[in-house]
């Protein structure tokens, strides 16, 4: 089994693609933690994979409240894998999720890292598909590669341009708490009343009033799924988005 999380499709598309080779499922969080599924057993020899994107050089806060949660039956432990998906670095989200794992009886035995395109587009522009392509196209073949690692069940961390521990816990907990604040979020007049950002919204924080939507949190998981899913890109995020495009992974729907 392998769970993940994804707002944008990158994450999803790896935990199909590892999941396809592995000849196992890929199963969201978003929907475990709508119909309220925590709890999980194992069959025997069954791997457990956790695939996940890279926020503020850790993990996403509804991640982390998943997996203070969850719980897993196994006649003997699994093999247990983990996945970040990053625009540059992941940080060391491995610490955040080997330290949850293993309060559960499960550590972490491999760690990876792939890099695909960045859709923090506060900062980074996601708006050349040629650059999106190329980086998709390495990614795969990174993805592969992975694989052959699952697949002979080697041990050890594997993370390509990982962060000094310190800085990246230092980072994350100083950064992240910010950039959540739905303050920065906001809609233009293009806005077509669709709903499907609030329909989408794994916080559920988002609720259509009078045909627009309304953030109705203080705080958010700030996947930015609602901007870059938008048919109008009337959803922006402080003042450098519009001019950065949107993003979603090309092998992933909507």
């Amino acid at each position: 089994m392998i769970l993940y999380f994804s707002a944008t499709g990158n994450s999803e598309y790896t935990a199909k693609y590892i999941a396809s080779a592995l000849n196992d499922n890929a199963v969201s969080i978003i929907d475990c933690m709508k119909n309220n599924i925590f709890s999980f057993s194992l069959r025997p020899n069954e791997n457990l994979g956790l695939v996940f994107p890279t926020y503020a050089w850790g993990l996403p806060d509804i991640v982390c409240r998943f997996l203070k949660k969850v719980q897993f039956s196994s006649d003997k432990k699994p093999y247990v894998f983990f996945v970040a998906t990053c625009g540059y670095t992941p940080g060391r989200c491995d610490f955040f999720a080997n330290r949850y794992m293993s309060k559960k009886g499960f550590p972490l035995d491999a760690s990876f890292s792939v890099r695909m395109p960045d859709t923090w587009t506060p900062i980074f522009n996601a708006s050349d598909s040629r650059k999106n392509s190329v980086k998709n196209a390495a990614a795969e073949k990174r993805i592969s590669d992975i694989c052959r690692f699952l697949q002979s069940k080697a041990h050890g961390n594997f993370m390509q341009f990982k962060m000094p521990l310190v800085l990246s816990v230092i980072l994350y907990y100083a950064a992240y708490s910010l950039i959540r604040r739905t303050a920065f979020l906001h809609v233009s007049d293009s806005c077509t009343g669709c709903g499907l950002c609030a329909s989408k919204c794994p916080d559920k924080a988002i609720a259509m009033k009078s045909g627009k939507p309304v953030w109705i949190k203080n705080k958010c998981e700030i996947c930015l799924g609602c901007l870059h899913r938008c048919p109008a890109f009337a959803i922006q995020y402080g003042f450098t988005t519009k001019k950065h495009g949107q993003y979603i992974n090309p092998h992933t729907k909507i």
